[in-house]
């Protein structure tokens, strides 16, 4: 399903339209309609800081989730081409003819597994994933065929490797899955849009509206980035798949 933070530059467009206008509201509305006292005005200013670190807080600690499950996804496309390269050697320990047809179908789904993770268009890659199932399908026949064959220890390392190439692209999946939680960005929005009101409330009064400007860019940047990273697809901040092209261009060779 499509989520708003999979496109970064919109992201960063509606959080800065949303948090301007909350803080215009603030300094055009709530610096006109309310008025406070000296002691009020010192107990808001503490509220104010407060919700700024907390904003801050939020925004580093949700940075950290976003760094923590892009590098998760590096790992598990690493893993991937191992796990291939793997079972691409160990397709020696069968017989002639299925170690070739291994061997064949193994480079097949390299090149799908490269080219899923270079398309970003959503009809392609249920294509390719359609392919990849029905490859994967093809690879356990041939593993299995041979395993209840021939049963032996060879053939189980065979096996047990095939194992690994089709668990890594299900590690793989879950990792792009695991994504920031809808509910996480919203209560961040919240806090950052209460902050802007409240930043604005505190310009209307002191007439110096010009810093209104300020922390909408700074929060917008910052939702920018993690949308980016965050975003498996469709950030600037991708998951390149260098170790399976590495080793497309090793067999190939």
């Amino acid at each position: 399903m499509e989520r708003l933070t999979d496109y970064p530059p919109l992201v960063f467009l509606v959080a800065i339209a949303a948090q301007w206008l909350s803080a215009w509201f603030g300094a055009a509305v709530l610096g006109k309609t309310v008025t406070a006292g000296h002691e009020a005005r010192e107990d808001f200013r503490i509220v104010l800081a407060a919700s700024l670190t907390l904003l801050g807080l939020i925004i580093g600690f949700t940075f950290s989730m976003a760094v923590s499950r892009y590098d998760l996804r590096k790992s598990n496309e690493e893993t991937e081409a191992n796990a291939i390269g793997t079972e691409y050697v160990r397709a020696d320990l069968l017989p002639a003819a299925e170690a070739a047809r291994l061997r064949a179908l193994l480079s097949q789904y390299l090149g799908q597994r490269i080219e899923l993770y270079n398309t970003r268009d959503r009809e392609d890659r249920r294509r390719i994933s359609a392919q990849t199932a029905e490859t994967q399908r093809q690879m356990w026949y041939v593993v299995q065929s041979v395993a209840n064959a021939q049963p032996s220890v060879l053939t189980a390392l065979a096996t047990s490797g095939m194992n690994d190439v089709l668990n890594a692209q299900g590690y793989t999946q879950a990792a792009w899955w695991n994504r920031i939680p809808r509910a996480a960005w919203a209560l961040m929005v919240l806090i950052a849009l209460l902050c802007n009101m409240m930043l604005g409330y505190a310009a209307g009064r002191l007439k110096a509206r010009a810093v209104l400007a300020i922390l909408p860019l700074v929060v917008s940047i910052a939702f920018f980035l993690i949308a980016d990273i965050d975003s498996p697809r469709g950030g600037v901040i991708d998951v390149t798949p260098q170790n399976l092209t590495s080793l497309a261009e090793t067999l190939h060779r």
